[in-house]
């Protein structure tokens, strides 16, 4: 891959990573509320969905839900059924919990969350659209293709675990900023 074609997807896919999406919000919902550790736990969880959306992307899932209206509704609703149960989880959770941050962390562990974001990210159908739509932008037709996406996918998962890191840290800043007494 030329290192002038490797230097436009860099700054093509820093600026995509830059616009906060859901997957920046979900960081950012674990750093505010729960602290550090889960909140890195939830980058890393989200460069770990990139990786499994983009790789699933370029290995056909993406034509295959492009092409297929029905398979992309049906990752869709199944996406928004996941949300539903999530909202239902919180709202059946006790008061006691909302008021008691302490026994609210104990039942959140990095490992669950790492789980929850990567997930989360992997099964959005957009991102997988979204890679089949980007990727192929960057891509040599006369190179081995195999190569060529490794270093697309290593470039981005990074690319996309700094920007979810970067938010995690400056929204656990930002928390323990604001617990202050002061």
């Amino acid at each position: 891959m030329p290192f002038d074609l490797w230097l436009a997807y860099v700054a093509a896919s820093t600026a995509l990573l830059l616009i906060p999406g859901p997957t920046v919000l979900l960081v950012l919902s674990y750093a505010l509320s729960k602290g550090r550790s889960v909140a890195v736990a939830s980058a890393l969880g989200v460069a770990s969905g990139d990786f499994l959306a983009m790789t699933a992307s370029l290995l056909g899932l993406g034509a295959l839900v492009l092409a297929s209206a029905t398979l992309f509704t049906l990752l869709k609703w199944a996406g928004a059924a996941y949300l539903v149960w999530l909202g239902l989880r919180l709202l059946r959770s006790s008061p006691a919990e909302a008021l008691d941050p302490a026994k609210a962390r104990r039942d959140v562990t990095a490992g669950g969350v790492f789980g929850h974001a990567a997930i989360v990210t992997a099964l959005n159908p957009k991102s997988i659209a979204f890679f089949i739509a980007f990727v192929p932008q960057f891509l040599r037709p006369d190179a081995p293709l195999a190569p060529q996406c490794a270093v697309l996918i290593a470039t981005f998962v990074g690319l996309a675990a700094l920007n979810a890191l970067a938010y995690a840290l400056l929204a656990d800043r930002l928390r323990r900023t604001i617990g202050r007494p002061a």
